[in-house]
């Protein structure tokens, strides 16, 4: 595979290492200002070059990648994670969410009591 020389857009290099679904997506995601390079917001059309840093704020997680590697094309997800060393934060662990009541199966809406019965065990 050839790889370009000198610079690659960065709404370009973020679609193909997988970093977005898809190159429009990257592209609104440069122009709401969810990507910066090397700390500055990057428009679609910013070059980026092997040892920047790009940041990338989406979704439920912040990514922090450097570039080792200049890409155009989408590539399998082997080589994209050999284009970049991740230097992302470690997620937050799960929290467990409270388990909802349930109620037996067919007995409709609860009342005005159930309500109010819920609603003081809740501390509302």
């Amino acid at each position: 595979m050839a790889e370009p020389q000198g610079r690659v857009r960065v709404d370009a290099w973020t679609w193909a290492v997988r970093l977005f679904p898809t190159r429009s997506a990257a592209g609104a995601a440069c122009r709401a200002g969810h990507v910066r390079v090397n700390g500055d917001r990057a428009k679609p059309a910013t070059q980026v070059v092997p040892g920047d840093e790009v940041q990338v704020r989406g979704g439920a997680r912040e990514r922090l990648v450097v570039v080792q590697r200049l890409l155009v094309k989408r590539v399998s997800a082997e080589v994209a994670q050999a284009s970049y060393l991740d230097r992302s934060p470690v997620p937050p662990p799960r929290t467990q969410v409270a388990v909802a009541a349930q109620r037996d199966r067919g007995a409709g809406r609860p009342t005005k009591r159930d309500r109010r019965a819920i609603e003081r065990l809740r501390g509302h």
